[in-house]
C-alpha cells in the first residue's frame, strides 16, 4: 500500500518542475537537431494559418452571392480562392516534405542521445546494473506510450500549431462580437449588450477548457500504469519474438521452447484485455473521454446558436456564418490542443526525470592531461602497487594487495579459477576502472595523470565476449571505415586466417554476416576469434591483452595460434588470460590469482615444482582429466 502511494506521489510533478524538465528536454533537442524544431515550427505555422485563407475567401464568396452578386467581384474572389489554394497547397506540401526529411530517423536520433552518454560515461558506470536498469526504463517508457524525449519531438509542432491557430481564429472572430444586431431586431438586440457578450465568451472559454482538462485526466492513468506496462512490455519483447531469433532456433526446435513462450504470452502482460489499464479504460478513463466529447459537442451547439442568431437578426451576411463557425471551432480546437499540450507536459515530467537521471550520471574518473609518450621502442613499463578494488555495488574486494611489475616485451599469463579476479585485473590495467586502493604506474607515473584516451591507446585487447560488426572484413580488422589492405591481410595471415581469406570472392571487401548484404558470409566462432586477434594486431599497440584468445578454436587451430604466438606478439608486451594451463607454457611468466589476490608468480616449471601451490593443484586437476580421457579413448 505504501509503495502504491509512493508511486502515485512520484507521478505528481509540480508545475514549475514540469516546465523546467520539458524546457531542458527541448534544449537538448535544439542543441543536437535544431532544424528539426525549426522545420516543425514553420510547418506548424503554415498548417495553422493556411485553412483560414480558405475560410475567409469562402465566406466572402457566399456573402457576394447572397448580396450584390457582382460578377467581377465574384470572379476576383474565385480566382483568389483557386490561386491561393494551389500556392498554399504546394507550399504546405513542400514544408511537410522538409519537416519529414528532418524527422527521418527520429528513433535513431533520439537513441543517439542515450548512446552518446553511454560512450562518454565512466566504464564503471556502464558496467553498473543500475545504469542499464535506468536505460531499460527509458526504452520501455518510450515503447509503452511514447513517454520521455520522444513525446517532446512530436509535441513541439502541436504547441506551435495551437498558438497560431488561436491567433488566426481570434483575428477572424473579433468582428463576430463587434458587429451590432440592428435595433429593429427587437429582443434579440440584447446580443449587443456588453454584459451578455462577456457571459457568452466566458461560457465558451469555460466549456473549451473543461473538455481538454477531462481528456488530460486520462493521461494520469497511463502514467500510473507505466510500471506494470514497463515490465509487461519487457516480457512481451522477450517471449513474443524468441521464435524469430535465429541464435535460439536449435534450442527452440529441440526443446519446444515455443510452448514456454506461449504460456508466458497468454498471461496478463500489462496491456491485455485483463490488465488494469483495460479495466480503467472501461471505467474512469472511458467516462472521462466520453465526458470530454460531450462537453465539446455542447461548445459546438453554443457556437451555432450564437452565430446563427446574430446572422438571422441581420448583424452580418450568411456567408460570414461559415467564417465565424469555422474560426471559433478552430479556436476551440487550438485552445483544447494547447491545454492538452500543457497537461501532457506534466504527465510526461516523471519520465523526463528518469531520462535526466540517466543523462546526469557524473563522470568521476580523473581524465588526466599528461601526454602518453610515443615510443618507437615500445618501452612502456607498468607496475601495480598494492592495488585493491571493490565494485561500486559491493563491499567485498574483487582484488586486494596486488603488486606486480610488467617486464617490457615479456609474455605474462594470468591464471586462476572463476571469480579469482583475472578479468578485474585486466579492467584495471586498461583503466576501464580506477583502483579503490593503491596505484598503477606507467613509466613511474600514476596512470590517472595521463590523458585517458591516449593511455587506452597503448592497449590492444581481445575480450572473451568480443563483437564483430556486419561490415567488410577489412573494416572489422582495422576497426575503421578506411584501412591499409596490405597490413590487414598480413595480420589475418599471422593468426591463421589466410586460407579462408583466399576463398572469399571479395577478399577484404567481403561483408561479414547477412544483416546488411545479401552476399555476406557467415563465419564460425573460431573464425571470428581469429579476426578479433587480427584486429588486435592491426592496432599495433605496445601492449596486447588476450582474454581466452583460443576458446572458440578447435585443437588444431589452437595449436597453430599458440605455436605462432611469439611471432604474433612480436616485441609487444603480451598478457594472456586462460583457463587452459597447457596454453600458458610458452609464457616466460605466469601470475596465479586466487580469491582476488596474487598468490604465486613464476615460470611454468618453477610453479609446477611447488607441490603445495595453487598452480600445481590446477595443473594436475586438468592433466588428470586429460589423462583419463586419453585412457578412455585408448580402450
Amino acid at each position: 500500500m505504501k509503495n502504491k502511494k509512493a508511486r502515485k506521489k512520484s507521478n505528481k510533478v509540480p508545475v514549475k518542475e514540469a516546465f523546467i524538465l520539458n524546457f531542458r528536454g527541448y534544449k537538448i533537442i535544439w542543441d543536437r537537431y535544431p532544424m528539426m524544431l525549426v522545420s516543425s515550427a514553420i510547418c506548424a505555422v503554415a498548417n495553422a494559418l493556411i485553412p483560414y485563407v480558405g475560410i475567409y475567401l469562402s465566406a466572402q464568396i457566399i456573402n457576394e452571392i447572397a448580396g450584390e452578386r457582382n460578377s467581377d467581384v465574384l470572379t476576383r474572389l474565385a480566382l483568389a480562392a483557386l490561386i491561393s489554394a494551389a500556392v498554399l497547397g504546394l507550399s504546405s506540401a513542400g514544408l511537410s516534405r522538409w519537416k519529414n526529411c528532418q524527422y527521418a530517423g527520429q528513433w535513431y536520433k533520439r537513441n543517439k542521445i542515450n548512446t552518446d552518454k553511454l560512450l562518454s560515461m565512466d566504464f564503471c558506470d556502464v558496467d553498473d546494473p543500475n545504469t542499464h536498469d535506468l536505460l531499460s526504463q527509458i526504452r520501455q517508457n518510450n515503447q509503452w506510450s511514447g513517454w520521455g524525449l520522444s513525446r517532446l519531438f512530436w509535441g513541439f509542432e502541436s504547441f506551435i500549431n495551437s498558438i497560431f491557430t488561436i491567433a488566426g481564429a481570434i483575428a477572424l472572430t473579433i468582428s463576430l462580437f463587434t458587429l451590432q444586431v440592428p435595433e429593429s431586431a427587437g429582443e434579440i438586440a440584447v446580443l449587443n449588450n456588453p454584459v451578455f457578450i462577456a457571459v457568452i465568451i466566458f461560457v465558451m472559454l469555460a466549456v473549451t477548457f473543461i473538455s481538454p482538462l477531462l481528456s488530460n485526466k486520462t493521461g494520469i492513468y497511463w502514467a500510473r500504469h507505466s510500471e506494470n506496462a514497463k515490465m509487461g512490455n519487457r516480457w512481451f519483447c522477450f517471449f513474443g519474438f524468441m521464435g524469430s531469433d535465429n541464435s535460439r532456433a536449435l534450442d527452440m526446435r529441440v526443446y519446444r521452447q515455443d510452448i514456454i513462450c506461449k504460456n508466458y504470452n497468454d498471461r496478463d502482460m500489462g496491456f491485455t484485455p485483463k490488465s488494469q489499464i483495460a479495466k480503467w479504460a472501461r471505467g474512469p478513463m472511458g467516462a472521462l473521454n466520453a465526458s470530454s466529447a460531450a462537453v465539446s459537442h455542447i461548445f459546438t451547439a453554443l457556437i451555432y446558436i450564437f452565430v446563427c442568431l446574430k446572422s438571422w437578426s441581420g448583424a452580418f451576411g450568411v456567408g460570414s456564418v461559415t467564417q465565424y463557425i469555422g474560426a471559433i471551432t478552430a479556436l476551440s480546437g487550438g485552445v483544447s490542443s494547447l491545454i492538452s499540450f500543457f497537461g501532457g507536459m506534466r504527465n510526461n515530467a516523471p519520465y523526463l526525470r528518469t531520462t535526466f537521471e540517466f543523462l546526469d550520471i557524473p563522470n568521476a574518473m580523473y581524465q588526466g592531461s599528461l601526454t602518453t609518450e610515443k615510443r618507437s621502442d615500445k618501452k612502456y613499463e607498468i607496475e601495480f602497487c598494492n592495488v585493491g578494488f571493490k565494485y561500486p555495488s559491493s563491499d567485498e574486494y574483487a582484488l586486494k594487495n596486488v603488486s606486480l611489475k610488467f617486464k617490457i616485451g615479456q609474455r605474462l599469463a594470468v591464471v586462476g579459477q572463476n571469480g579469482s579476479g583475472k578479468t578485474t585485473f585486466i579492467k584495471l590495467l586498461c583503466r576501464l576502472y580506477d583502483p579503490t586502493e593503491g596505484e598503477i604506474l606507467l613509466n613511474g607515473i600514476d596512470i590517472r595523470k595521463y590523458d585517458y584516451l591516449q593511455y587506452m591507446d597503448i592497449f590492444s585487447v581481445v575480450f572473451q565476449d568480443f563483437k564483430l560488426l556486419s561490415f567488410s572484413l577489412g573494416q572489422n580488422v582495422a576497426a575503421s571505415s578506411g584501412y591499409d589492405s596490405g597490413k590487414a591481410e598480413e595480420c589475418l595471415n599471422k593468426v591463421g586466417f589466410g586460407e579462408r581469406l583466399q576463398a572469399m570472392n571479395k577478399s577484404l571487401e567481403t561483408c561479414l554476416y547477412k544483416d546488411l548484404e545479401e552476399d555476406g558470409v557467415e563465419i564460425s566462432g573460431g573464425e571470428a576469434q581469429k579476426i578479433a586477434l587480427a584486429r588486435a594486431l592491426y592496432k599495433d599497440a605496445p601492449f596486447i591483452v588476450l582474454d581466452e584468445p583460443t576458446a572458440a578454436l578447435d585443437p588444431v587451430a589452437e595449436f597453430e595460434v599458440y605455436s605462432k604466438m611469439n611471432e604474433i606478439a612480436g616485441d609487444k608486451t603480451a598478457v594472456f588470460i586462460s583457463h587452459r594451463l597447457s596454453s600458458c607454457r610458452f609464457c616466460q611468466d605466469i601470475a596465479v590469482f586466487h580469491e582476488g589476490e596474487l598468490i604465486q608468480r613464476g615460470s611454468h616449471d618453477a610453479l609446477l615444482a611447488d607441490e603445495t601451490g595453487k598452480y600445481h593443484e590446477l595443473w594436475n586437476a586438468q592433466a588428470q582429466y586429460y589423462q583419463k580421457n586419453k585412457e578412455h579413448y585408448s580402450v
